[in-house]
């Protein structure tokens, strides 16, 4: 792995990600009946780190689910094709969705999920992620809750990984490679 530069740092993470809580419970509260939960879908493995904090800072009743997607397949890059190696469990129709993901990055993936659920007919589905980054952008989506913007560069930490590895850093860093 080449050297890391810090972006954010754990505590820029945290604050951010409690003003971005606080923003859905406001948005949600309105639209939310008496009893009925949000229900957070998180897609692993990246964004495990992101959505435990974020279920923490909304502050309403919150029901999760995962799914697994993967364009990387072990690569710096993505391909075209989207694997789904793990379904949600929960009933989505009618329900009002708040995907949770890691990087919106080519948005391929991200495409690909929201197209996918808006077929199980959800009452609305948004979407969090942790980073934006739009250089890649081949595809566009809708980001509703977006906790930090980069121009581009290969990011590691927060859930962010270099074939499964770098996840578990507390801060975000962008990979400096050499040359």
């Amino acid at each position: 792995m080449a050297e890391k530069k810090l972006l954010y740092t754990a505590e820029q993470i945290a604050d951010r990600v409690a003003e971005l809580g606080d923003q859905i419970k406001k948005d949600y509260e309105k639209v939310l009946a008496p009893g009925e939960q949000l229900l957070a879908i998180g897609v692993l493995n990246g964004a495990f780190i992101f959505m435990a904090d974020l279920i923490r800072a909304i502050e309403l009743p919150v029901e999760v689910d995962f799914i697994r997607l993967s364009s990387y397949q072990d690569k710096d890059s993505s391909s075209s094709e989207v694997v789904m190696t793990k379904n949600l469990e929960k009933e989505i129709k009618g329900r009002h969705v708040l995907i949770v993901e890691d990087i919106a990055d080519c948005g391929l993936t991200l495409n690909w999920l929201l197209e996918f659920l808006h077929k199980r007919q959800p009452a609305s589905l948004k979407v969090a992620v942790a980073v934006d980054k739009k250089a890649r952008r081949e595809t566009s989506v809708s980001l509703d809750y977006v906790a930090f913007s980069v121009d581009d560069g290969f990011l590691v930490g927060y859930g962010l990984d270099f074939a499964e590895k770098y996840r578990n850093l507390s801060a975000i860093h962008q990979v400096v490679t050499q040359g």
